[in-house]
């Protein structure tokens, strides 16, 4: 497994924060455009096709500069107006709105050309715009998800996808499975590795130093002592007495019905949801479009948007890049607070 490279950022005041387009012809390009209007104190680098930028901003009638990056200038602020690239090729001309199988390499190389960059030191931060699973699977290749992609990319297992904005952090157990499929994932030893990762990410990138985490039950009421259940009292409570006894500060299982309570949000950093439907909606209700999505458990530092790729507002100008500017900011202070975490240690 690759180990993080965090500690040896030259310069953490100006972070240099690389950025994918996701799928192009979703709303990616015109988050990209609308966020180079304004400041950020770090230098942001595009991943891209620099003729799709420029095509899709004429169709949105904004003007924009494209510089391509050189690094071995120093890291400066980036500056407003202008998008900074480094260049990857769509293979087919894009249409917004109208997805097409023939540019789906398109969207895998970039995920794997930015991880790669992030992995050799190149880049402090990874920030990703959304692409269509669909349309990759379409292609012929199995894929599930942005955070299970990269993890592989990284040799790492069990990737944790964490949500948050200003009011809530939900982590989840497992992320992008059929419904049906939740009961068996979630076991003793993924539950365990999660609460772990959890507790020490927060510390780690966020400096909370000893999170307190309020874990879900899987069922409702959070099994009614087995009657509804027996996941509750064989897999989730064995390991919260385990890691209770190593330290770890945990609450639960608590019913998911009553876990997103103010009373019992009290005081708490972080919810941790035993599957993808059963905290998400709560956090995005809370704050759909300026939540971030921050992957948990990587040798990198990889944060996105919380929505997807909203073909009918393509080219129209309407998309609102709210997310997309509080995922770069999260990128940016989790660099800062990551450097300090190591220099501590």
């Amino acid at each position: 497994m690759h180990t993080s490279n965090t500690a040896s950022i030259s310069n953490p005041t100006i972070p240099r924060i690389l950025l994918t387009t996701g799928e192009p012809a979703g709303i990616g390009p015109d988050l990209l455009i609308d966020i180079a209007s304004l400041p950020f104190p770090a230098q942001l680098i595009c991943l891209t096709d620099p003729t799709l930028l420029l095509q899709r901003a004429k169709q949105m009638s904004r003007t924009l500069k494209l510089i391509e990056y050189d690094p071995s200038q120093p890291a400066r602020p980036h500056h407003t107006g202008e998008i900074l690239f480094q260049r990857i090729a769509t293979a087919r001309p894009v249409i917004a709105g109208i997805l097409d199988t023939g540019n789906t390499g398109f969207v895998l190389n970039a995920i794997t050309t930015a991880t790669q960059l992030c992995l050799s030191g190149d880049f402090d931060a990874l920030v990703t715009a959304p692409v269509n699973k669909g349309v990759i699977n379409d292609a012929g290749h199995p894929f599930s998800g942005h955070t299970e992609f990269i993890a592989g990319i990284c040799g790492v297992d069990l990737p944790v996808m964490m949500l948050m904005n200003k009011q809530l952090r939900v982590a989840l157990v497992t992320t992008h499975l059929p419904l049906a499929l939740v009961p068996a994932a979630v076991t003793q030893d993924r539950l365990e590795q999660t609460l772990q990762v959890v507790n020490r990410d927060l510390h780690r990138q966020l400096g909370i130093t000893k999170p307190r985490i309020l874990v879900c039950g899987l069922n409702p009421h959070a099994g009614e002592a087995g009657h509804l259940g027996r996941e509750e009292i064989e897999v989730i409570s064995p390991v919260l007495c385990k890691l209770k006894s190593q330290g770890l500060n945990l609450t639960g299982p608590v019913p998911a019905d009553t876990a997103f309570t103010p009373g019992m949000l009290q005081g708490m950093d972080v919810v941790v949801a035993m599957y993808h439907d059963q905290g998400l909606p709560v956090l995005k209700a809370l704050g759909f479009g300026v939540t971030v999505n921050v992957t948990l458990g990587l040798p990198i530092i990889r944060t996105s948007v919380d929505h997807g790729t909203a073909l009918d507002l393509a080219g129209t100008g309407k998309a609102h890049s709210g997310s997309l500017r509080a995922a770069i900011e999260a990128a940016i202070e989790i660099v800062k607070q990551s450097s300090k975490t190591a220099y501590a240690a």
